[in-house]
């Protein structure tokens, strides 16, 4: 199965490289996109360009995905169920949940001169960053890309209700699925409140597990891959 590699903000489709070739050998045709604004050097790219990148990857698949989304790109993925319910057969939400229609995309730190910069590890102490080690702060903030205002301040536009019914996984690294429980209960995500086939991986990781441990990641999604049975 294509399984299709969304990597969250300020992060290229290099972020992946570790977890592409653990796929591949579990026997699956992993694509890691490289999303408009985000390493292009395009600071006027928007929410739709992102999401025309993505669904344009899911197009060419020559049968059904699994879309995966890291941390905000679980919105990305969430997006390509809604657009294309016909064609993702399962999606993978890592360290992110979807927000509900009309919400911005990813307005979460400061605009600088029409870009959202990486903010620093301070921002992240914590659980989020207690797995990364200083070389490996190091590589992902310097391969980190301002994210262009037009992205991270864009809506999202959610339409097609099947998308409820599209199996979804959450794979909790920096909180556990009893957490996510309890957020839904609380409905702080509309959006998983009514999807009908959620599950949950517990990995007890940070918020970046494609770096720290991609080869227990790459394992967890080519599960859910052959479990949709395409």
């Amino acid at each position: 199965m294509d399984i299709l590699l969304i990597a969250g903000l300020w992060l290229d489709g290099s972020a992946w490289d570790e977890v592409v070739p653990e796929l591949t050998a579990l026997g699956h045709r992993p694509v890691a996109l490289d999303l408009p604004g985000q390493g292009d050097g395009d600071t006027s790219a928007t929410l739709d360009d992102q999401v025309a990148t993505v669904l344009a990857a899911v197009d060419e698949a020559p049968g059904k995905v699994l879309v995966v989304g890291h941390s905000a790109a679980s919105n990305l993925a969430w997006l390509a169920v809604d657009a294309r319910p016909e064609k993702v057969a399962k999606a993978a939400l890592v360290g992110g949940y979807p927000a509900a229609d009309g919400s911005a995309y990813a307005d979460f730190f400061a605009i600088e001169d029409g870009v959202m910069p990486f903010p620093g590890w301070a921002a992240f102490e914590g659980p989020d960053a207690a797995d990364l080690d200083q070389p490996a702060r190091d590589r992902l903030a310097a391969g980190a890309h301002p994210v262009p205002e037009g992205v991270a301040r864009g809506v999202l536009r959610l339409t097609d209700e099947r998308r409820f019914d599209i199996p979804l996984l959450l794979v909790c690294p920096e909180y556990t699925p009893a957490q996510v429980k309890e957020w839904i209960a609380q409905g702080l995500s509309p959006e998983l409140t009514r999807a009908t086939r959620v599950e949950y991986a517990d990995i007890d990781f940070g918020h970046w597990p494609m770096t720290t441990r991609p080869r227990e990641l790459a394992r967890i999604l080519a599960e859910a891959a052959d479990s949709t049975g395409s």
